[in-house]
């Protein structure tokens, strides 16, 4: 009885060490790093405007829909970019509907930017990401949004491409990934009146 005994308190004495270190100073170490290394990262890279109201994050996408504002590319999480519904549509190649619906996107994205109807559209413009919440867009879907936004803000398009190319974001470490362009950003560049600059 007395070995059982030791052996319960043993058990207990380890338990409680364990739960004291990973419960209680491991996750407060990670998070003081955090917070001293990493603090944006870590507090979900909220973008702010210039009267220091957050907007958003420049890692989760936001639907904008009008004239004056970049488009975001499409989103298939919930009723488009719900982060508690993320995720992909699960349609493959081979789905009709998939193909319908990319040639809906083909069709009104030339419609709304006043493109030719031969004329090329980047997937990113008519194909949602994996996660449904992609913030970014190609730098070539950015550019054949100009002409619409500078029409709908009465700028100069010369003024708005401008501001689309100091919004290109190389690929990370130089080699990863593609060239994109966050569309928050870019928008509220254009809302602080950067590009009229």
């Amino acid at each position: 009885m007395k070995s059982i005994l030791i052996d319960i308190r043993s058990a207990l004495g380890v338990t409680l060490a364990f739960a004291v270190v990973c419960c209680g100073i491991y996750p407060l170490t990670v998070f003081a790093i955090a917070q001293l290394a990493f603090s944006d990262n870590a507090n979900g890279s909220l973008i702010k405007d210039r009267q220091d109201i957050v907007r958003g994050s420049q890692l989760l996408g936001q639907n904008f829909s009008g004239a004056t504002y970049f488009h975001a590319r499409p989103s298939a999480a919930g009723s488009g970019y719900d982060a508690a519904q993320s995720g992909g549509s699960n349609l493959g190649p081979t789905s009709k509907t998939l193909r319908d619906t990319i040639r809906e996107r083909i069709a009104a994205f030339r419609r709304e930017n006043g493109l030719s109807v031969t004329a090329a559209v980047p997937a990113d413009a008519v194909t949602a990401s994996g996660s449904g919440l992609d913030p970014h867009i190609s730098p070539e879907s950015a550019r054949l949004q100009v002409a619409r936004v500078a029409a709908a803000r009465g700028l100069a398009p010369a003024a708005v491409a401008a501001q689309v190319e100091r919004a290109v974001e190389p690929p990370q470490l130089g080699f990863l990934g593609e060239a994109r362009v966050n569309v928050l950003r870019l928008n509220l560049a254009l809302d602080a009146g950067d590009a009229g600059r």
